[in-house]
């Protein structure tokens, strides 16, 4: 019944919300202010931020209209390339661009929507040719569209590459490196055309055995039927994905928070000064980053348990363990591949070298197409987003990319 507690909840709260949302524009007026500024500006910020605080299960767009592209700047248009019901290949096509390096840009399933990446596909786009796994919220996919497990989300990556065709790259950020680096083995070993020419493996979790971070800690500290048990829940009837099982999205953001929820009650109290004293610059970044934060995506039951089994409790690909519909995954079988890895030195998600643990793996890989980064000052987030993504890190991807075109 948690997910339908949770849904009563949202309900009832509902009324509220709307109405502080329908209260905003009437007190943002100028002759409002006149029965007392300060008061309606304190009043005003605190309906902003009460209605900010509210969980949405609707993908936000990218909202990326237009890139430069050398010197001139060129329309972006949103396609779907190819589509199935767990998700779909969203290609960003430009107007009259020429022709690029194809990357397949792989986004997390972990409760969020892959426009998480936004800043990341727009700082990739004036120089590449950018395709992203855009997934679909479990709790929208009906129960006959079947399972999704670990080795589902292998076959959509190994789908995907091969619409890319020959010669394109793989760029996997956060919990799908696994994945990433298992489809690159699995089509390297049937000598796939499609192998990727370049792998980017960014902040996951290859070898959780090295420098536990607190997440990898809660993986370990119970059973996989405590996870089963406790985090797996139905979908509502209300729903097109009714009686689905799944680990709702809003679970997950939770456990998140509350690994930082000093920082987040700061950060929303901050936001209030900052609308109350008219600081729009401020208050607009901390706004956009919530509403993104807030969307949240519910992950099939199978996909969930299987990736807290596999990768977090029994390292089963840094083991050798790790198997595609019984087939044992071979990461010696990589050996014309790039490989990039890149972690961030304060990375509380992913620590530093459990990315870089996917070198030992492919063994057969000489020293010219491997490269591993660290960059200084970063968290998670701080490796695919921000000034020290666009200015340090990227360029080191650009190179990886277009060296082995």
């Amino acid at each position: 019944m948690l997910y339908q507690a949770y849904q009563a909840h949202a309900d009832f709260m509902w009324s509220s919300r709307t109405f502080a949302r329908l209260a905003l524009p009437a007190l943002n007026l100028p002759w409002f202010g006149g029965f007392g500024q300060a008061a309606v500006r304190k009043l005003a910020a605190a309906y902003e931020v009460y209605s900010l605080a509210e969980l949405t299960h609707q993908r936000p767009d990218f909202g990326i209209e237009s890139v430069r592209v050398g010197q001139k700047r060129v329309a972006v248009h949103e396609e779907t390339a190819l589509e199935t019901p767990f998700g779909k290949l969203l290609h960003f096509r430009k107007d009259g661009a020429p022709d690029m390096p194809r990357v397949l840009l792989v986004a997390p399933m972990s409760g969020h929507f892959a426009t998480l990446l936004r800043d990341t596909v727009h700082t990739l786009l004036p120089e590449h040719d950018v395709y992203i796994t855009d997934w679909h919220n479990a709790r929208d996919i009906p129960v006959n569209a079947g399972r999704f497990g670990l080795d589902e989300y292998i076959d959509h990556l190994l789908l995907f590459m091969e619409h890319l065709g020959a010669g394109a790259h793989m760029m996997a950020i956060c919990q799908p490196c696994v994945p990433a680096l298992a489809a690159t083995a699995i089509m390297a070993e049937d000598d796939n055309p499609a192998t990727p020419r370049s792998l980017i493996l960014m902040a996951g979790p290859i070898d959780c055995r090295i420098n536990p971070t607190e997440v990898n800690e809660l993986a370990t500290s119970k059973p996989i039927s405590w996870f089963r048990r406790n985090l797996i829940t139905t979908v509502p009837l209300r729903y097109a994905g009714a009686s689905r099982q799944v680990y709702p999205g809003f679970m997950q953001l939770t456990a998140f928070m509350n690994m930082n929820l000093d920082r987040h009650v700061n950060s929303f109290r901050a936001l209030f000064n900052e609308l109350v004293e008219g600081d729009a610059e401020k208050a607009e970044s901390k706004r956009s980053f919530y509403e993104e934060y807030f969307a949240v995506a519910d992950l099939p039951a199978e996909f969930y348990l299987e990736t807290v089994q596999k990768v977090f409790q029994d390292y089963a690909l840094a083991k050798g363990e790790l198997t595609w519909h019984g087939h044992p995954i071979n990461p010696t079988a990589i050996h014309k591949t790039t490989l990039l890895t890149v972690e961030g030195e304060r990375d509380d998600i992913c620590s530093l070298g459990q990315t870089m643990a996917a070198h030992d793996l492919c063994s057969r890989l000489r020293p010219g197409l491997r490269n591993h980064f660290v960059q200084a000052d970063a968290g998670h987030y701080g490796v695919f987003n921000g000034k020290r993504w666009q200015n340090s890190i990227y360029p080191m991807v650009r190179d990886a990319i277009h060296i082995s075109d």
